[in-house]
């Protein structure tokens, strides 16, 4: 009898650090959802699914990996996503920009969902993990499972692309709005 109060009260204190973790972690989740997809509805889905992933394996995850235990589960969803979408041929990678959050202190955010949008798939994760959750090279390499000269060269890349289309882009909307 008391073998199960004890499991109990540990479920329920498993439950409270899980809702504590998911809690904390769910802006930044979405957000990073919504940097790999463009797309708002998508992203939600996203963060939620890997929370859930989390939560059945939360026995297992040490606390204070479960932020990038978590990362990992989003990153391979989104990849699974992908591979199935590239499978089915369905619509685009811009995806719907209309629901910002106007309380995120990111600036413009738009416009830097549409240069992400600029890179490939691969791009857009080695950019997200070097650069939006700070982790290292040799870090990215081991969580995308590529070397790390790979990531160098990718970011490199990457941020290349950025530049020419940050550069353009000002051009391209002082355009935009003299031709309506």
């Amino acid at each position: 009898m008391g073998d199960d109060r004890t499991k109990g009260e540990r479920m329920r204190r498993n439950d409270a650090d899980f809702d504590e973790f998911a809690v904390a972690a769910w802006p930044r989740l979405r957000w990073a959802a919504y940097l790999l997809t463009s797309d708002h509805h998508l992203a939600e889905d996203l963060a939620q699914t890997a929370l859930i992933r989390t939560y059945s394996s939360w026995h297992k995850v040490r606390r204070d990996d479960a932020m990038a235990f978590t990362r990992r589960v989003l990153v391979n969803l989104n990849i699974d996503r992908l591979r199935k979408r590239r499978v089915q041929e369905v619509g685009d990678l811009v995806g719907d920009h209309a629901a910002i959050d106007p309380g995120d202190p990111l600036g413009d955010r738009d416009e830097l969902v549409r240069l992400l949008a600029t890179l490939t798939d691969k791009e857009r994760r080695v950019v997200l993990l070097r650069h939006y959750f700070d982790l290292s090279e040799a870090a990215v390499a081991v969580e995308l499972g590529i070397a790390a000269g790979t990531v160098k060269s990718t970011l490199a890349r990457a941020l290349g692309k950025l530049r020419v289309s940050a550069a353009a882009q000002p051009t391209d909307t002082m355009t935009t709005g003299r031709n309506r």
